[in-house]
């Protein structure tokens, strides 16, 4: 079983990459902005839609305000963006916020920015997953209803690229991401150009009626209001993550890293602003109306509209007006946006198994976590990542409105939390510079740092206040639940080190009065015969041969071929009214240790080793569970002697291969 797993593994991951391959991993500029910043670009594609769906909830006059909301958006785009050009600056070793939270502001600020990321890491591709099957779905109707089977086999295709590499996806992902944003910003140039010649046509959606729910039936006025345009405005500032993703992942860049991670940050922020205004500006030109069940909140003439009415995300109805839903350039920009919304989600792929592993050197998480697997990628953090996602899209069927209200909190705790960092860093260099040209570039680079602390921080209380009643609560329950887990293996693995600790006690290094072998018989066979030489080879104080009375008929067969044999070792039957195994076993070597408490007991397990998966179903069963048990027992060691059957010499061929 193991070979042929094996097997399967170099066909769909590849072949193992030595340590020193390590250093061909490393990306140039234009494979690593897609790689590492697909999310930041992608939310293009989700951010507009959530901007005027949540703006519809008051009618088609709130819709209108989408632009100024958009506004908002790239200028708290453009701030972070900025300042996470300092921070990479500052801490070019690849632990991002976690970093930067951790050496300014202590252990516990730390851990909180690094349980909100891990958390943020998740709801990403969740987001961008689902986001792309819903695009798929509507350009695809026959797929409607299967979003959320889609959405996990994407999530399974995209571990399985991780799994192979940075290498083996740098190119893979690169060219969808220069189409995407190619066809944003022709789509975008060229409905510009139809708009101010008057040719632009209006989307399918404006011709529809908007019914606001009941609390707006007056628009957007009062404190109701106020709160929603909010609203609306936390829900646009997804097209902000993405950002942190590239600071996680400096190492990744060829050198100088830190000059070219800042060259990188700065062309994702000026294209991300670009297409998300220009995707905004064509919304609201066109006339794009979306609602969250059009059904019931579509009227056509006063009327609802049929129940299998399907509709098309923003970016779809503007490239439906802009092209025509016939042309070829509308299937491109369509394609392009559902691609590289399943590859946006790399951004967590990479920075999520990054933070899990610094994590684990440092005791936070299992240590499972902290090494590279065959190909040289954090393998266990990769899976960790993709079924967490699988497990959110199951959870919430794929609905990345529902989805989006979980989104952001974590990224904007982390944004707020190291721009703080930042600014107590900036700080202390400046007390240790003298030069004034140094304390001018620090002053400006902390005066940056500031306002964006400054902006997060307001986000950050936006998003909390309008979403947390809409699903934010969940994030932050998550986070604290991960927080304290955390704590918790860190307070684990300190208490197993000390308690292993040699220290002056001698005791753990003292030899044992005497050593007591035991070997398990079940019936006498030539397992059985090599652990009993194996035992005997070892030259114990004392040996002894038992074994369990499960069967009258069978146990005298046992005696009889024992002593037919002529065997120097005395062989002890213990009795087992309720035919078990281990009980009898486990009483008879309790009794020894309170016998002997300082000696040493030897327990010689023959075991078989089979080459087929359904063998080990059959054999070796009770041996496991002996082993299991006796491991809890103190003074008690446990030998297994291995006996190869023919099944698994075909199986010791193929692993030599």
């Amino acid at each position: 079983m193991l070979t042929l797993l094996n097997s399967v593994k170099r066909v769909f991951v590849g072949r193992a990459l030595r340590n020193d391959r390590l250093g061909q991993t490393l990306l140039p500029k234009r494979v690593a902005l897609p790689v590492f910043a697909s999310d930041a670009l992608s939310s293009v594609a989700y951010a507009s839609d959530e901007i005027l769906l949540t703006l519809a909830l008051a009618g088609v006059a709130a819709v209108a305000l989408s632009p100024w909301v958009g506004l908002a958006v790239i200028v708290v785009l453009l701030v972070v963006v900025a300042a996470y050009r300092e921070n990479v600056r500052a801490y070019p070793s690849g632990g991002g916020d976690y970093e930067t939270t951790t050496v300014n502001l202590g252990r516990t600020a730390g851990l909180t920015v690094a349980s909100a990321l891990l958390v943020d890491y998740v709801l990403t591709v969740a987001v961008s997953i689902s986001s792309a099957a819903t695009y798929l779905t509507a350009a695809v109707p026959t797929l409607h209803g299967r979003q959320a089977l889609i959405a996990v086999v994407g999530v399974a295709l995209l571990a399985l690229a991780n799994l192979r590499g940075i290498t083996g996806i740098g190119a893979l992902f690169a060219l969808p991401a220069y189409i995407f944003v190619a066809a944003i910003l022709g789509m975008t140039a060229v409905g510009l150009v139809q708009w101010l010649t008057g040719t632009l046509r209006p989307a399918e959606s404006a011709a529809f009626d908007i019914v606001p729910v009941p609390e707006f039936e007056q628009g957007l006025v009062g404190v109701a209001g106020a709160l929603l345009l909010l609203r609306a405005f936390s829900s646009g500032a997804v097209a902000v993550t993405g950002v942190e993703a590239i600071s996680n992942n400096v190492p990744s860049f060829r050198p100088p890293k830190s000059a070219n991670a800042a060259i990188t940050l700065l062309l994702v922020g000026a294209v991300a602003a670009v297409m998300l205004g220009g995707v905004i500006f064509l919304a609201n030109a066109a006339q794009v109306h979306i609602v969250q069940d059009p059904a019931r909140e579509f009227l056509l003439d006063g009327q609802p509209l049929p129940a299998g009415y399907l509709q098309m995300p923003a970016i779809g109805q503007i490239a439906e007006a802009v092209f025509g839903s016939g042309h070829a350039l509308f299937y491109i920009v369509v394609a392009a946006t559902c691609a590289i919304l399943v590859f946006a989600s790399n951004t967590a792929f990479t920075g999520f198994p990054v933070l899990a592993s610094i994590l684990a050197q440092e005791g936070y998480l299992p240590r499972q976590l902290r090494t590279r697997g065959d190909r040289l990628a954090f393998s266990n953090g990769v899976l960790a990542l993709a079924a967490g996602a699988a497990l959110l899209i199951l959870a919430f069927n794929a609905d990345v409105t529902r989805l989006i209200q979980l989104y952001i909190v974590g990224v904007f705790v982390s944004f707020t939390a190291s721009q703080l960092g930042m600014v107590r860093h900036w700080g202390r260099e400046l007390r240790r510079q003298r030069d004034r040209p140094g304390r001018v570039r620090i002053m400006r680079s902390r005066a940056v740092n500031a306002i964006a602390f400054v902006l997060t921080g307001l986000v950050l209380v936006i998003v909390l206040v309008t979403k947390f009643e809409h699903g934010a609560w969940i994030a932050l329950l998550s986070m604290v639940v991960l927080y304290l887990i955390m704590w918790s293996i860190h307070a684990h693995y300190e208490n197993v080190a000390r308690e292993l600790a040699v220290g002056d006690d001698v005791s753990a290094r003292a030899l044992p009065s005497r050593v007591h072998a035991v070997l398990l018989v079940s019936h006498v066979r030539k397992p059985v015969l090599r652990a009993l030489a194996y035992a005997r080879a070892s030259r114990p104080s004392t040996l002894d041969a038992v074994t369990v009375d499960i069967s009258s008929e069978e146990t005298a067969q046992t005696l009889a071929d024992w002593e037919k044999l002529e065997i120097p070792v005395p062989l002890t039957v213990l009795a087992s009214p309720f035919r078990e195994t281990i009980t009898p076993l486990m009483d008879y070597i309790r009794g020894m240790r309170r016998d002997s408490p300082r000696d040493l007991i030897v327990v010689y397990i023959p075991e078989y080793v089979v080459g087929k998966w359904w063998e080990q179903l059959v054999h070796n069963q009770t041996a496991l569970r002996i082993k299991t048990r006796l491991h809890f027992e103190p003074g008690v060691m446990v030998a297994s002697v291995p006996w190869q059957l023919k099944s698994s010499e075909e199986a010791r061929r193929l692993q030599e291969l």
